[in-house]
């Protein structure tokens, strides 16, 4: 395709915005579009062998495939996975598959390799679209695509995958799968940092690299994960003649930045700092991405949640958590619901079937809806990463929500934080302990942190949010948590340590285990000595 020029292209996306606007006034178009969905996913796997397995057939109606298709996690997938990396056609999708996702392993702490076929790059581009759309909507306006869009994330450089020749088959970070497939005009109108410096995979590197190029560049949107993007705003503060100027933020620094786009962690814990070094007149937009598939994003006020993006070729089923049972998943396809079905206030772990060839896939994600018509959601946290070691079944939203209330509350900034559980002896074999928090913030609070306090206050926030965690307190069964405040640079050294310095990585927020307590505390001790 020819290279727009720029105002044609600028013109182009006013025209895309108005017809956004019209469409989200659209709010019952959600459920016909998932049934759209479905019947063209199902007819594509019918001609698979994953599909010819279970029954699946051109035609059939949703009930049939919803009891014949067992759920399915990662794991499950993998032979078949591994049959595409090695070129066998037909397995998970028709046709062959070149393109592998890494994941940043933030769940299992291994990598996950998702396949990336040309239906699903097409996804992505559509539903990465309509999300800077949504913005602009609700906007009224277009002005953001008149300068360039700054994206911080992994390395978009792809590696060959050994040992499958003949066949010839590249991963790498989505990011790097989804910028050789971006249209002509994007690439030279929008994106940012550059091809080059979008490849380095040394964060530093990238980052320094960065602070060089983009403080003479018209920048009108910058997209990451929040931690990364304070990252660079401070990077850029420290490393540029205009950052060192007094009330240096962003928006001194680029006259025309508009939007902050966020995903892939929650702001909350970072949103103060980050809104304060973006500067006033920034817009924050929210979006809902996951290399298996993007899911929603930002249309109203940021009370309202995400919108489902159910016209973007993934078809969504929602399980109750009340049902969940990570052994017994195979027999709990007829549990999940599809859109038409979800209800208000009820915690659902999501599944995705996808033009990649995931069929019933059980993501991992949990979300919970604020409205249906339109849907709207909010992340809720992780199947795999929440406190249950006693039975207090508490979500990563709840923990973030509890301490950035108490942190707003006494004016302290929050870097980072994990909670894990920290187990007592007991004398009858019942399981006892309590919740280890260790909390990083911000030196330079007026009112001085003390440990012991702030766990009252952590302790009295979740008995309020979750009524599991309330009653193991009364019975118990779960003491008092016991919080750790770290000194600066604590979790730092544990992603350098752990190779998750950038990227798309992020700290777990919390676990039922100690993987992540155990290794910061020997950083943490490392970094007394």
């Amino acid at each position: 395709m020819p290279v727009l020029p720029k105002s044609l292209f600028t013109l182009g996306a006013s025209l895309q915005t108005a017809r956004m606007m019209r469409r989200l006034r659209e709010t019952h178009s959600a459920v016909p579009a998932q049934r759209k969905a479905f019947s063209s996913l199902a007819y594509k796997c019918a001609t698979t062998a994953y599909g010819r397995k279970f029954g699946v057939e051109q035609g059939k109606p949703y009930e049939t495939f919803r009891r014949r298709v067992p759920l399915s996690t990662y794991e499950q997938l993998v032979p078949y996975i591994d049959r595409m990396k090695h070129g066998e056609a037909d397995v998970l999708w028709p046709g062959r598959c070149s393109f592998f996702a890494d994941t940043s392993g933030t769940t299992t702490g291994k990598p996950k390799s998702v396949p990336i076929t040309g239906e699903m790059l097409a996804h992505f581009n559509r539903a990465g679209r309509h999300s800077v759309l949504y913005y602009t909507a609700r906007a009224g306006r277009a002005d953001v695509f008149r300068g360039r869009h700054l994206f911080i994330g992994a390395s978009t450089a792809l590696q060959p995958i050994p040992d499958v020749a003949p066949f010839v088959a590249f991963s790498g970070d989505l990011s790097g799968i989804t910028f050789l497939n971006l249209p002509a005009s994007a690439e030279r109108h929008l994106f940012e940092p550059g091809a080059e410096i979008a490849q380095l995979a040394d964060w530093t590197k990238k980052l320094d690299a960065i602070v060089r190029r983009t403080p003479s560049l018209d920048i009108s949107l910058v997209a990451g994960l929040p931690n990364w993007l304070l990252t660079l705003a401070e990077a850029l503060r420290a490393g540029t003649p205009e950052g060192r100027a007094a009330g240096f933020t962003l928006r001194s620094l680029w006259p025309n930045l508009e939007c902050i786009v966020h995903g892939g962690a929650p702001l909350a814990p970072v949103q103060e700092a980050l809104r304060a070094l973006g500067g006033d007149g920034v817009a924050f937009h929210e979006v809902y991405p996951a290399c298996e598939g993007f899911i929603a994003a930002q249309d109203a006020t940021p009370g309202e949640g995400l919108r489902l993006l159910a016209d973007s070729g993934l078809f969504f089923e929602f399980l109750p958590m009340a049902e969940f049972e990570p052994t017994r998943l195979a027999s709990l396809g007829p549990k999940a619901v599809p859109l038409e079905d979800v209800a208000t206030g009820v915690d659902y772990a999501l599944v995705l079937t996808t033009p990649a060839g995931l069929c019933r896939y059980v993501l991992g994600d949990v979300v919970r809806f604020i409205s249906t018509t339109p849907p709207r959601l909010v992340y809720v946290g992780r199947t795999k990463l929440q406190l249950n070691a006693f039975g207090e079944r508490v979500m990563e939203k709840e923990v973030t929500d509890s301490l950035v209330r108490m942190c707003r509350e006494q004016g302290w900034t929050l870097t980072n934080f994990h909670v894990a559980p920290l187990f007592t002896a007991s004398l009858t074999g019942q399981t006892r302990g309590r919740h280890e928090w260790w909390i990083e913030l911000q030196p330079g609070s007026v009112r001085t942190p003390i440990g012991a306090s702030i766990a009252v206050d952590l302790d009295a926030q979740l008995c309020t949010r979750n009524p599991d965690y309330a009653a193991r307190r009364k019975a118990g069964t779960l003491e008092l948590p016991f919080v750790r405040l770290v000194m600066p640079g604590v979790f730092e050294h544990w992603m350098r340590h752990n190779e998750k310095w950038g990227g798309q990585n992020k700290v777990p927020r919390c676990r039922s285990d100690r993987a992540v307590a155990d290794g910061l505390t020997k950083v943490a001790r490392f970094t007394e000595d």
